[in-house]
């Protein structure tokens, strides 16, 4: 009779054992208002060149302050009551630094696109959750309205806007997403204007909804370009140069 109840009894206490365990290893996640960003501010100014070519070789000297950084970032996530600058220099900047460390990951290769769903696998958490890049920019970024986030994230690829070679923090987020914007439609080697005919970059064709929810994409260009485009200019897209965005 006593070995049939501790039969019962053994199962319950494993399983108490289990949680405890896991209870002891689990880290504590803080929900916040604001965060700092200093340790990928300086990670960025010392790898990162004013063109937004990327030393992947000495970055790679610093793994473990970058891994320090993703890992601040997850144990302290923005909360939903933040303000909107808070939450978009959190979630761009989780992006890029989570970009960055997928590369050293691979490093070196040719092309973001060498490695398996570079966009499509979980690796980054926020919290207790693992996201994957794309789930970070098409549920979470672009849910935010700001078109101008896609001149802020970086695919580690030529063709893709530059990687700001400073941390996005909320205080300067508006003056940091117009200077981005400013940057990239205006750079001939990524996109080419005249008054007549535009050669553009992909993203204004993978994203033109983004765009063109209240004016068309002409009309948005020509808020930045520094030449005003007709509206009836012939428009084309460029081909996408997906090699790795590298210092060479």
């Amino acid at each position: 009779m006593v070995k049939l109840k501790l039969f019962h009894i053994l199962p319950f206490f494993l399983l108490l054992n289990c949680f405890a365990q896991k209870s002891a290893t689990s880290v504590h996640i803080n929900r916040v208002e604001t965060v700092n960003h200093s340790s990928w501010d300086m990670l960025l100014k010392k790898h990162v060149d004013d063109q937004g070519n990327v030393d992947y070789s000495s970055f790679r000297n610093d793994v473990k302050l970058l891994n320090d950084y993703l890992n601040h970032l997850a144990q302290n996530t923005i909360s939903y009551a933040a303000k909107k600058e808070e939450r978009l220099a959190y979630y761009i900047n989780l992006y890029n630094a989570g970009t960055v460390q997928l590369i050293l990951q691979n490093y070196p290769l040719e092309s973001i696109k060498d490695i398996t769903r570079p966009w499509g696998k979980e690796r980054l958490m926020i919290g207790e959750k693992a996201y994957s890049l794309g789930q970070i920019e098409h549920r979470i970024l672009r849910k935010m309205e700001e078109p101008r986030i896609h001149f802020a994230i970086n695919c580690a690829s030529y063709s893709c806007p530059k990687l700001l070679n400073s941390a996005f923090i909320a205080s300067k987020i508006e003056e940091q997403l117009e200077a981005v914007t400013l940057n990239f439609i205006n750079d001939p080697s990524r996109n080419k204007i005249s008054r007549n005919a535009v050669d553009l970059s992909k993203i204004f064709k993978w994203y033109k909804g983004d765009f063109t929810d209240k004016h068309s994409l002409i009309d948005y260009l020509n808020k930045y370009s520094d030449i005003k485009i007709l509206s009836n200019a012939k428009m084309k897209y460029l081909t996408y140069d997906w090699r790795l965005n590298e210092k060479r």
